[in-house]
Order: structure tokens, then C-alpha cells, then sequence
């Protein structure tokens, strides 16, 4: 693993697809930074691109194609990396988002910090960084 980790979020990986910054960044550290996507953050983002890019009047297979692209700059993560975090996870985010218990216990179990733009991990006890800052964290 490279010495500097980051867990991506789903909004991430949306992110990329739909803009050009977010997809710059992780293209400009992929070679230097470890990227980390669980499978469910995965499958959230591939769940609502779709209809995202729809309704942009987009192409939604161009879309998913670039979103798989992007992936292939991260690794998926199992359950079987962060289960065991899983109650630790949703004790931390408590009635905020349950769902996104498998993006801490990633963090938790990686020991590293969360790429997101999603305020409900502000306070988790684990790092986060949004797309305006994170590049402080990967060096530039």
C-alpha cells in the first residue's frame, strides 16, 4: 500500500464521472496515493449515475464506462476487509446515515481517512477530507 490511503465515497466516484476536477485529482495521485472504493460504494454510484446522467441528457452506458474506469484507479474492498468494523461503524454514525456504515468501517479497518462530500462522517473519529481540500492531503 502506498504511504498516503484514501476510502472514496460514492459521491466521489460520481463526482469523477460527472465533472472533470474530482476526476483530474484521482488521476493526477493514482500512482502515489492508494484509493480504496468498498463494492457497496461502488454499486450506489453505478446505481445512480444512471438516472443522473439521464436526466443531463447524457449517454448512461458512456457513463457507467467511465465510472468502472475511475474504479480502476481505486481498489475494491470487500466485507470481508471490514466486517469486523461494521458495529464500531454504525455506533460512530449512530442515527446519521446507516447506510454508509461500510465506508467507515473501510477507514477504520485501512486506518486511514475518507474522501467525501458527505457531512455525515464529520465527527466519526476518523479523518475527512472534501474534493475543495483534499488535495492538502495528498501533497500539493
Amino acid at each position: 500500500m502506498a504511504s498516503r490511503a484514501l476510502v472514496l465515497d460514492a459521491n466521489i466516484l460520481i463526482r469523477a464521472v460527472l465533472g472533470n476536477r474530482v476526476r483530474r485529482i484521482l488521476e493526477k495521485y493514482a500512482d502515489g496515493v492508494s484509493f480504496f472504493v468498498p463494492e457497496s460504494a461502488y454499486s450506489e454510484a453505478e446505481g445512480h449515475l444512471a438516472a443522473l446522467v439521464t436526466k443531463r441528457g447524457g449517454d448512461p452506458a458512456t457513463a457507467l464506462g467511465l465510472l468502472r474506469a475511475m474504479v480502476g484507479l481505486a481498489d475494491l474492498v470487500s466485507p470481508d476487509l471490514y466486517g469486523d468494523y461494521e458495529a464500531e461503524a454504525r455506533k460512530r454514525l449512530g442515527s446519521r446515515d446507516p447506510g454508509d456504515w461500510p465506508i467507515l468501517a473501510s477507514a477504520l479497518a485501512l486506518g486511514c481517512p475518507i474522501w467525501t462530500e458527505d457531512t455525515d462522517f464529520f465527527g466519526c473519529g476518523v479523518a475527512t477530507w472534501t474534493s475543495n481540500s483534499v488535495e492538502i492531503f495528498l501533497g500539493d
